[in-house]
């Protein structure tokens, strides 16, 4: 969205200037003398003011015809974790345990303010929620190991048993003395070149991979949920991990086909159109008539381009692979700019020719 409100451009125009940090990602700066696109930190000369439009989205600045600098790479460094960020997430992973105050944040010199502003725009939760979630998460480890809910409770930080319980029970939807014999699913968050993903994994596989304005994603966490009779909570496993670390291959050029273990909850037919997406060459695209056919279901395309569209796993199951009959872009919920970039990145990678 273009933002038109006036003290709002002028609060923005003055942290471009001053290059803050606490603003990256917060705004995205149209030159319209260039036709180029910033984020707060940029090292380039400073435009003029009336030389200037402010958006709340990358997305909103390459539909209003604007290219990415290539000096502050907006698409991917907006969404990175300012470094006063990436110390109150550190502050969080070094005391699990504990309640990080505001007055803790100061004193590393962390700004509450940014961290808070930050997590509302880049998490869509507060900063408060991502430790709540921490510290449970770190609780329910513990309870499925045989701890007892009164040591648990107070080795977490709770100064009784009622609000641990209280917290507990809204996160994971259980009581913390119910039987720990159900998953969880992990939620972590990374950056890449097209934007800022999700990726969500159990014990057993990574079962969901999103960037973070996928249409609909908030119904896709409650399916999940609701599929696998687990809760979504913040944190991070060997799965979560390794998709990151596959992920960035990926975009590094260096990676053609995944390794993840993964979960995929659906109907039958939704498996096997899931499956036959597996089956697309990397650099290659495939109709969604051709995929019907694949399925000997060729009255089918409407179906399987629904089941397309329900893939929770973006990228590693390939539905960016599947184009219209007439060779056009469509039906991608990441964003028709994202699906062409995707094929153009596998071309050329692959040696074929650009799409």
């Amino acid at each position: 969205m273009r933002v038109t409100e006036s003290k709002t451009i002028d609060t923005y125009y003055n942290a471009l200037v001053n290059r803050e940090e606490s603003y990256t990602g917060i705004f995205f700066v149209g030159v319209k003398t260039t036709s180029i696109f910033c984020i707060a930190t940029c090292r380039a000369r400073k435009p003029k003011r009336e030389n200037v439009e402010f958006f709340t989205d990358f997305k909103d600045a390459l539909d209003n015809g604007y290219r990415p600098c290539k000096i502050c790479k907006p698409t991917e460094n907006a969404n990175e974790a300012p470094d006063f960020v990436e110390q109150a997430i550190q502050l969080v992973k070094d005391h699990p345990k504990e309640k990080i105050k505001d007055y803790q944040l100061k004193q590393n010199g962390i700004s509450p303010e940014g961290v808070r502003r930050w997590f509302n725009k880049h998490y869509g939760m507060t900063f408060q929620a991502f430790q709540r979630m921490y510290r449970i998460n770190n609780a329910y480890q513990e309870l499925k190991t045989g701890s007892s809910t009164t040591s648990t409770a107070f080795k977490s930080g709770y100064e009784s048993l009622s609000g641990f319980g209280y917290t507990y029970k809204k996160i994971m939807g259980d009581s913390p003395s119910s039987k720990q014999s159900s998953d969880v699913i992990l939620m972590s968050r990374f950056t890449t070149p097209l934007g800022p993903m999700f990726v969500c994994a159990t014990d057993q596989g990574v079962c969901l991979l999103e960037f973070v304005d996928r249409r609909m994603l908030e119904s896709e966490f409650k399916d999940l949920q609701k599929r696998l009779n687990s809760q979504i909570i913040t944190g991070e496993n060997h799965h979560i991990k390794l998709a990151i670390k596959e992920v960035q291959e990926y975009f590094e050029g260096t990676r053609k086909e995944f390794t993840i273990p993964l979960i995929t909850p659906g109907t039958d037919f939704q498996q096997s159109v899931w499956k036959a997406l597996h089956d697309i060459p990397y650099g290659t695209t495939a109709t969604y008539q051709q995929q019907a056919n694949r399925l000997d279901n060729p009255n089918g395309v409407r179906a399987v381009a629904s089941a397309n569209g329900m893939n929770r796993i973006a990228i590693v199951i390939p539905c960016h692979r599947v184009i219209g009959s007439d060779g056009k872009l469509t039906g991608y919920a990441g964003g028709l700019e994202r699906k062409k970039w995707l094929l153009d990145h596998e071309a050329v990678h692959s040696g074929q020719q650009l799409f």
